[in-house]
This record gives structure tokens, sequence and C-alpha cells, in this order.
């Protein structure tokens, strides 16, 4: 394969126009899936979950704490070591969040209004447990849970491998379902087996389990609707192409629905960013996977650093990575992304496994409207209202009378109107 295949020239208005992978087919089969969970519990449960591979037929569908915390104490020192220093750089992040956010009480007339912050009681953390199992986001979705206080939190991963279940311990999570897809959705949605129904569910996922995690929605929270992994590299002449190459590498690997592109202003980058993607695939144990994924992404070349800014916020990836000369300069002037990572040393990578920032981030293009997971993912703002003095409400109440009977809702304006008399 020669280099000029690997990264195909695109248009913004392409990238723009990219697949969610949510197609009526998907839906159709996850919708068959999800109310059998429903309607069947644990019975339907285990019947895809082995059909699906998930589990092995009469292997255990659930793994609690004792089962969790025995898992974890089979590791190194070293490897324990490590988890617990991941688990913290990202339980500090999502603490710091927390305490940005906080109670707020604003004078009214004859009393005062409030907003007070509760978390979700229960939530379902979902991690991937297919081509590659991610332990990362057992820590991402788990231990930013906790941080916001929900007392009940479950993680669903398919055939969950050792390294999962010691995450999950580390975590604080009360057990993990071993079942993937959407029938573990379901199964956090509405409960089965000891796993009593979720308030939300959040966490990254296949196509099955976008599509499930959209049939759920309203009847419990979600995070987000996540499609393929994405990744621009915003690049000049001063870039790297060794480094720019290894990042796409490093998302292409992902799936090969990854969408990994290359912006520049510079085009001889793009010819020597290709010729190192063919050495550097050339012994990329995921290479086949790799190279389908380049082939859903490209490169894009622009007239200027204005025009580049321009295109990657109509692209609004998932992530984005500047490896431009004046990067802390340009890196305030973006606007849509998911996540930022400024100059080439803050590598993507370093965010995915765990500096501190959350790695479940909006794709396809979502991030021009939302955010990524974090404690406010599980957190509820509660609203008060204390009225004392029914003398100094007399403004407060007048203007509701007025207002109820502007809008025809005569019974709002009686109800206001009562409170003139007391």
């Amino acid at each position: 394969m020669t280099a000029s295949l690997l990264l195909r020239r695109r248009t913004v208005a392409k990238l723009v126009h990219r697949r969610t992978g949510r197609d009526a087919g998907t839906l159709a089969a996850a919708a068959r899936i999800v109310e059998g969970v429903r309607k069947r519990g644990e019975v339907a449960l285990r019947k895809y979950a082995e059909r699906f591979g998930d589990v092995s037929p009469g292997a255990p569908l659930y793994y609690a704490r004792p089962d969790l915390a025995r898992v974890l104490k089979g590791f190194s020192a070293d490897d324990r070591a490590r988890l617990e220093r991941v688990a913290a750089r990202i339980r500090a992040f999502a603490v710091a969040q927390r305490g940005a956010l906080g109670p707020v009480r604003v004078p009214v007339p004859g009393g005062v209004a409030e907003h007070h912050i509760a978390p979700v009681e229960r939530a379902g953390c979902y991690a991937p447990g297919g081509r590659y199992p991610l332990p990362s986001s057992v820590l991402m979705t788990a231990i930013t849970a906790r941080v916001a206080g929900v007392r009940d939190v479950w993680v669903a991963s398919p055939k969950p491998q050792a390294l999962t279940l010691a995450a999950a311990a580390i975590a604080g999570a009360e057990g993990v379902l071993a079942a993937g897809g959407a029938q573990a959705i379901a199964a956090l949605a509405y409960g089965a087996g000891p796993i009593a129904p979720r308030d939300v569910v959040v966490g990254p996922g296949n196509r099955w389990v976008a599509a499930a995690k959209q049939l759920v929605a309203g009847t419990v929270a979600i995070d987000m609707l996540a499609g393929p992994s994405e990744l621009i590299v915003f690049a000049d002449s001063s870039a790297d192409p060794a480094t720019v190459a290894a990042d796409l590498l490093a998302q292409a690997e992902h799936d090969p629905d990854a969408v990994p592109v290359l912006v520049t202003v510079d085009a001889g980058l793009v010819e020597r960013v290709e010729r190192e993607l063919v050495c550097q695939l050339d012994d990329l144990p995921a290479a086949d996977v790799a190279r389908a994924a380049l082939a859903h992404g490209g490169a894009v070349v622009v007239e200027s650093t204005d025009d580049g800014i321009a295109a990657c916020d109509a692209i609004a990836p998932e992530h984005l990575q500047l490896e431009l000369r004046d990067a802390d300069a340009v890196a305030p002037r973006l606007v849509h992304y998911g996540a930022l990572f400024v100059g080439a040393g803050s590598a993507e990578v370093l965010g995915d496994y765990g500096a501190g920032p959350n790695h479940v981030l909006p794709t396809g293009g979502t991030a021009r409207f939302s955010g990524g997971l974090s404690v406010y993912t599980f957190l509820r703002v509660r609203t008060w209202l204390r009225i004392v003095d029914g003398a100094a409400a007399r403004p407060l109440v007048e203007d509701a009378v007025w207002l109820g009977r502007a809008e025809g809702l005569e019974a709002h304006a009686r109800a206001a109107e009562r409170r003139l008399a007391t």
C-alpha cells in the first residue's frame, strides 16, 4: 500500500456530515433486545448474553464487591499502584469539578429562592469489552459517579478481564455485570437480578450500545449518544511528522469506523506524515483496523490558521490536538470540541489514560451543544422557594396574578390572588 492511499484529501463538508452509526436496522434490532430484557429481566438478559458471547453458558453474570476485591488482591503491588495513581488523578479532577458547583441563595420579595445540588441514587457505567477491553473507561465513569455522591454504582462490561474487575474494585463499584451491547444497557435501565433500575446510564460503546441508550433515554438519563472515536490533529510545518502519524494511529486503532484527521496549513506535511504512517503501520498489531479508520478520516489542507480554526470548529471533533508553533495563542480561539490538547507534548492518549479530565466525550459533531462526562452528569439541581412575609411578597404575587390572566390561565391567577388575602 502506498502512502498516498492512507491520508486522502477531504473537504470540511464531507467530515461535517460523517455518519453517527445509529441506522434504522440497528435501532429496530436493539429495540427487540431492550424490550425482551425489560419484560423478562434476567432470563432474557442471560439468553442474549450467551447468544452474543458475553458469557459462556452457565457462567456467572454478576461479580459482586467481594469478587472484585479478590481479583484486585491478586494483582502485583506495582500494577495495583499504577491503577491507584490513575484513579487518584481522575478523582482529583472530579473533586475539583464538584467543588465548582455549590448551593445558591437569592432574596425574593417576602422570602428566598434557593438551589441545592443532589446526586442521583443509582448509576450504570458501561465499559467496552470487545476488540479492546477498556478498564480505563471503568475508572473514568465509576469514579466520577462516586465523587458526585452516587451511592449505588454498577459497571457493565462483556467478558470482563481481571484488569476490568480490578478497576471496578478501585473505583468503588457495587459490582460488574458481565454483559454488553443492548442487553447490558437494558439491564441497567430496567433492572435485572441484583441490579436495581438505574437513574442514569453512561459510558462509551459500539452502535448497539448507542442504539439502546437512545431507546431507554427518558426512562433513565444518559450522558450522550457516542459514535466512533475521532481525532483532529491541527498542525503546521513545525510539527514532527512521526509524532503526528503516531497520534493519528493511536486513534485509528480503536475501531475501523474511527475518524482520524489531519488539518494543516502545510501541504507538504501531509506527504511527510503519510510516509511515517507507512513505516509505523508496518509493525502495528492493529494495522488492518487502523488502515480502515484512516480511510474514514484523511487530510484537510487549509490556506491559513484562521481557515484551520474554522475547519476544526465546523467539524467539532471529539478530540482536538494542536501541534502548532503558536498552539497557546490558537487554543482560546477554538470553540467546538470535546477535549482540547494544547501542544505536541499534550498527547491525546494521556487524556485517554487518566491525566485527569474525562475521556468519555461527545462525537459526531455533538460537541457543538454538549460536553464530556463529568460529575455534573450525575447531579440534579433542586430549586426551593420559601415565602415567609406575605406583605413584602405583594409585588411578586401581583405580577403572578397579571401573568396568569395574560396567559389565559385563570386558575393560576386565582391561586396567586388568594395570597393577597392572607
